[in-house]
């Protein structure tokens, strides 16, 4: 687990009739994101021999449960997906393989999913300090964006991220969009 892991914030105690209902969208697919990101680590460790990938991977899983396990005290079961499965299968693949094609796959695949997260979180902390409300929710969102950009910067450094070739860009820019789908639906089911 990483030093910023211990900073983090308990889950507040929010009235659930105070959430507006395009939060709890947001909250949903906060949940299904952060479920399908322990699964791409337990994907890549499922497959990677290398140890520096086993390492990133095992202290970075920790790091996205913390995050589920206050998603889960944030929202109530029948708020989450009822695509979970989906969304656990997709993470599994989408870190199991990269992994096969060797670490700066691997790299890649978290700098894409994590620049994605870095705006998904973003965009809701804008939203709730232009609307001023939830403070205490604000402070967890913000908490995870920052160990999500620490998530993609390490994986950029490690994966010489400024000299990706055309395939590794490819594969983030399908990434990102499988990302940006996910969320979409995640949103709504």
């Amino acid at each position: 687990m990483d030093a910023a892991a211990l900073d983090r914030p308990a889950p507040p105690r929010t009235d659930r009739s105070s959430v507006p209902p395009w939060l709890v969208a947001e909250l949903r697919s906060d949940h299904a994101g952060e479920t399908g990101a322990v699964m791409i680590y337990r994907g890549i460790l499922a497959v990677s021999r290398d140890p520096a990938v086993r390492d990133f991977a095992e202290r970075h899983r920790a790091t996205e449960q913390g995050h589920l396990d206050l998603l889960d005290a944030l929202l109530p079961p029948p708020d989450r997906s009822r695509l979970l499965p989906l969304w656990r299968l997709a993470g599994w693949l989408t870190g199991a393989l990269p992994a096969l094609f060797g670490p700066r796959a691997v790299f890649a695949t978290i700098d894409a999913v994590e620049s994605f997260v870095d705006r998904h979180y973003q965009a809701q902390i804008d939203r709730l300090d232009a609307e001023r409300i939830l403070p205490e929710i604000r402070a967890l969102l913000e908490q995870c964006r920052i160990e999500e950009v620490h998530h993609r910067d390490e994986a950029r450094e490690a994966g010489e991220g400024p000299r990706y070739g055309a395939a590794l860009r490819l594969w983030g820019r399908i990434v990102g969009a499988g990302s940006a789908a996910a969320v979409a639906a995640a949103r709504r089911i």
